[in-house]
Formats: structure tokens, sequence, C-alpha cells
């Protein structure tokens, strides 16, 4: 069975030596007080409510599944208690405005928080997993009475919140969705429609759902441009508690490869009543506030199952004795075979992970603070260039970081040998469960398409190019000979990249479809000198501080050393396919010869 211990040291070295986030967060009126001591000890607490509340749940609730029947659904064993002292807890309220009934901490902590959460339990992570971002589009763009209703049960935990966009016949193209709304009397929407793949529609573990759905008004233009969002609680408020049932039901749930302790559900929506969020025909513009929030919160979850499966992975390679490592440990000599770590291929498995996971871990970590500065820093400029910022990250996060969970498990179960593909272990389902976040949010491929087109082509790389200036500012400080290669590296992958995307610019003028086409590749070329950048800045930092903890910092920067040794090469294949397609679109043919292969393929002569 997995076993999980709390990374805290290297939460530590990210939060307080790598991005010194007190100082950033101080600059803030309203995270004046927050310190390292009071991160340090939220981040204690978070780790044992994962490690020792969630984590003995996770096999429980991959066994049992959500159950259904007649419309009523019911989760695992233990599920609704744990999620009670969720709130008890505080948790749900971490980040949110006091007026609300919010703490008022950084985002950043609460990010460290559902990386654990992730890392321990990712089907009960689904239920309140949606709640950041239900408030963050409530707080936005809904009304002051919508406001003072909701949020304040939302931000305790006490009412759970889904995300209703998708519909048979319109998943990630929500232009063609179909539900309607009709406006009534009283300032209220009679809402009819169905939906499909609603994480927690139903369940047992709260007394109200607050449903954020898509639909369109009797006068909406076709398309994108004509979706509204409202709001559709389970349950009519009445008087402080939930009176009369909406006529919202569930009609079935999905038996999925994984995650089955989170009821994936399809939602009738019969003349529900709700109310209008935002302006009418403007709904995607509230409800990308959530979708960006769950966007990053699944990056977050990538690193939190690659951080899982590294450590028991490790684990595992230090203690299975299997056949002769080719340069033996001289206290071995006599014995029939080795412990599995000493083989370089599965050292290599395991730097793979762990160079993965820590990159990402400061990854996601810096973005938090873009997050935090974005909504809270007291100068509008400085809002808004990390707004932007973040918009460009976000992608890049969902992407590469879902990726690397999915492949950090993987790379366990492989570790593991078929003692990891048989279900005891615990291996197999975090593969299974790891899965779907390549999918769901967006696909990767569509978060690609989304960071190629509308945040470089779109603005010229203008956005692109300030982030490539710091990561090149911070490459050219002066700095130790052992260090040098990194920081040389960084800048030629920055200076390819920017010329990259320059002739992708480009070319989109008179072949649009290039951008589209080589979309994945431009995609993980960025997040490269993101990584590279964050690996540099680390390997810097554990230099300076390697007298107080020279174990630690030896190990962060061997690597540092890998990744540029072994991972930062990827770049070399994804410029040079990049490279290729821009060459074949000079020559008049971007797309002819993948066009001609799914051809012959389909329609065979």
């Amino acid at each position: 069975m997995f076993t999980y211990q709390p990374p805290l040291k290297d939460i530590q070295f990210v939060l307080t030596a790598l991005l010194n986030a007190s100082k950033t967060l101080n600059a803030i009126p309203a995270f004046a007080e927050v310190d390292n001591d009071l991160m340090s000890q939220v981040v204690e607490q978070a780790g044992r409510f994962a490690s020792e509340i969630l984590l003995p749940l996770n096999a429980v609730g991959d066994r049992e599944g959500a159950r259904f029947h007649d419309g009523v659904v019911t989760t695992p064993t233990g599920f609704a208690t744990a999620y009670k002292q969720f709130c008890d807890a505080g948790w749900p309220a971490l980040a949110r405005d006091p007026q609300y009934g919010g703490q008022g901490l950084p985002q950043i902590l609460d990010s460290v928080l559902y990386e654990m959460l992730g890392a321990t339990n990712t089907a009960w992570t689904m239920f309140p997993g949606l709640l950041h971002g239900a408030y963050a589009c409530l707080y936005q763009h809904a009304s002051a009475e919508i406001k003072e209703r909701y949020l304040p049960e939302i931000v305790s935990g006490r009412w759970l919140a889904t995300m209703c966009l998708t519909e048979s016949n319109a998943g990630s193209d929500l232009g063609l969705l179909r539900s309607k709304a009709v406006p009534q009397a009283d300032g209220s929407c009679k809402i009819s429609g169905n939906k499909i793949f609603i994480s927690g529609g139903e369940q047992d573990i709260t007394e109200n759902i607050v449903h954020l759905v898509l639909a369109r008004l009797p006068d909406a233009p076709k398309g994108s441009k004509g979706i509204s969002l409202f709001i559709v609680p389970k349950f009519l408020p009445g008087d402080g508690t939930p009176e009369t049932r909406n006529t919202v039901t569930c009609t079935g749930i999905e038996h999925k490869m994984g995650i089955h302790g989170s009821p994936t559900c399809s939602m009738q929506f019969d003349d529900a009543t709700g109310w209008l969020v935002g302006e009418p025909h403007r709904g995607l513009a509230a409800m990308f506030v959530m979708m960006n929030a769950a966007r990053l919160a699944v990056g977050v979850n990538g690193v939190g199952i690659a951080e899982v499966a590294y450590q028991n992975s490790l684990a595992y390679a230090q203690e299975r004795l299997q056949m002769r490592a080719v340069e033996r440990p001289a206290s071995r000599k006599n014995e029939a075979a080795d412990p599995i770590i000493t083989h370089p291929a599965v050292q290599r498995l395991l730097m793979n992970q762990r160079t993965w996971l820590e990159g990402g871990r400061m990854l996601v970590y810096w973005s938090a603070l873009l997050l935090d500065t974005a909504h809270h820093h007291p100068e509008p400029r400085t809002r808004k260039s990390a707004e932007a910022r973040l918009a460009l990250i976000t992608p890049i996060i969902k992407s590469m970081m879902t990726e690397q969970g999915f492949q950090g498990a993987s790379q366990a179960l492989q570790i593991w040998g078929g003692h990891g593909y048989i279900a005891e272990t615990g291996i197999e389902q975090y593969v299974r469960d790891s899965r779907i976040t390549m999918v769901y949010e967006g696909t990767n491929e569509i978060q690609a398409v989304d960071l190629s087109l509308r945040k470089i082509v779109s603005d010229g790389g203008q956005c692109l190019n300030e982030l490539l200036n710091e990561i090149e500012s911070t490459a050219s400080l002066p700095r130790e000979a052992a260090l040098a290669g990194y920081a040389q590296a960084t800048q030629e992958v920055v200076q390819r990249t920017r010329k990259a995307t320059s002739n992708i610019i480009k070319v989109a003028a008179s072949h649009p479809v290039v951008p589209y086409q080589i979309a994945t590749e431009t995609l993980r070329l960025v997040g490269h000198c993101a990584f590279a950048w964050l690996w540099l800045r680390a390997a810097d930092t554990a230099q300076a501080n390697h007298d107080k903890d020279p174990p630690f910092h030896d190990a962060k920067l061997a690597t540092a050393e890998y990744y540029y040794s072994f991972i930062l090469p990827e770049t070399e294949q994804l410029l040079r396919v990049i490279d290729n397609t821009l060459k074949n679109s000079a020559s008049g043919k971007p797309t002819a010869f993948l066009a001609k292969a799914i051809s012959d393929a389909i329609r065979p002569d």
C-alpha cells in the first residue's frame, strides 16, 4: 500500500529560500502579517490532514466507488466524515475574503494544501476542488445579492459547487450547447437542458449543491457569444437553510477508469430555478474564471501525484534486490543481488520523477504568487502584469504537470515491476486516477492551442517576450563557474525560443494552420524556458545556502544537473519539429503531407 510523507523540507525550500514568498506577500497590505512561521504552521497542519485522514481512504474510495440509485448518490465509506473534518478545521476558508467568512490567507498556501490533498486522495479532492473556482467566479461577477446569499456557504464549505458546461453534443466546443434559460417576472430564470461529466453533481456530503450552469437566453446569438451563466442550487435557499428542492436531477453516474470515489454525473434541469451571473451572453467570460482556477488546481494535483509516486518508488528501489549492479557497493561483494536503486535504468526513472516534480512544485507555487499579486496588489499596473503572466503560464502548468503526474505514476509502476501492476500495492490506482487529468478542464492539446494562439500569436509575443527577458536577466547574473553552464544553457534555449516563436507569429499570418500543427511543441518549449529558469534559480539558492544543510542542498544541485543534462535536451527535438514545420510552410505545403497520410489510411485505393 502506498505511503505518503509530506515533503515539508522541499516545500519550505521553495516557499522561503527560492521564492522568498513572504517578501512578495508583505508588499500586499492584505498579507502584511504573513511570515515564514505562519506559512510553516499551515503547511504542517495540511500535511497532517492529508496523510492521516485522506490517505487511508484512498483505496477505500477506489474499491467501493460512488454508488447511484434512483437519483441518489452515496459516497464511499469515510468520505463524508473526512469532509466534515476538512470544514471543521477551516480549510475551505483558507484563502478567502474575511468579508464572507474567509481567513484571508494567500493563495500560495491553498496551492500547498491542494498538492497534498491530491497526492493522498485524488477522488476525494474532486469534491472541494472546485470551491476556489466557484468562489472566484461569483466574487468577480455575481450581483451583491447572490454574493451575500451564496459566498458564505461556499467559503465555509457547507455547500459544494459544480461546473455544468459539457453536453453530449458539446464537449470543449461550448458554442454548440443547447441548454436554455427563460427569464421570469421575479428576476429568476427557468433552466432546462442536460449536462454530462459533472463532478460531484450529486453527493451526500453537503446539505446543498450550487450548480454553475451555462445556458442560452431566448435572444442569444449563435455560438459562444450567446452563452450566459446561471447559478442553480439543488435546494432553493430560504431563511438561512435549504427549503425547497429544485428541479435538478442526477440521472446516472459514469463507470470510469479511475477516480471511482468521485461521482461523475449526468444532470437534468427541468425548468429549474436559477439566477443570472454577470452580464447576459457573457457567461464564458465569467466561467473562464472558474475554468482557469480549475486548470491551475489540476496542475497542482499533478505535482502531488508525482510526489507520492516518487516517494514510493524510491522506497521500493532501496529495498528490492534484483541482479548484480554493474558498479557494486564494496559491502555487497558476496551478495547474490543488489538493490535495484543501484541499476542505472532505475536511477534514470527515479531522477526523471524527482526532477519534474520538484521543478513543477517551483512552477505552481510561483504561479500562486502571481495569483495573489493579480488579485490583491495595490498597484493596478502590477496587478495587470501578474494577471497577464499567469494567463500565459496557466496552460503550461495544466498540460505539463498533468502529463508528468501520469508519467510519474507510470514510472513508479515500472520500478515496482509486476508488483506495481497488481492492485494490492496501490500504484495502478494512481495510474488510473491520474490519467483523467490530461483530459478534463480542457485537454492538453486544447491547452497548447490556447497558449500558441491566444497567448502568443494574438499579442505578437509581447507577454512571452517579457517573461523571456526576465529569464535572460536572471541567467546573465554573475555566478560561480560550477553553475555558469546552466546559465548559458538557459540563455540559449530562451534565445532559440524567442526566434522560433517569432517565426511562428510571422508564418501564422499567411498559414494560420501552422501554429495549430506545432502547438504542443510550442507549449513544451516555452515550458522548458520556465523550468530552466527555475532550476537555475534553485541551483543558485542551493549553492548560497549550502552550509545550512549540505546533504539537502547537494541533492538539489545534483537534481539541477540532471535537469540540464537529461531533461532540457528535449528542446532540441522540439525546435527541430518546429523548424521543419516552418520550412514546409515556406514551401507552400504546411500540412499537405499530413492530410495525404490520413487520407490514404482511411480511404485506401
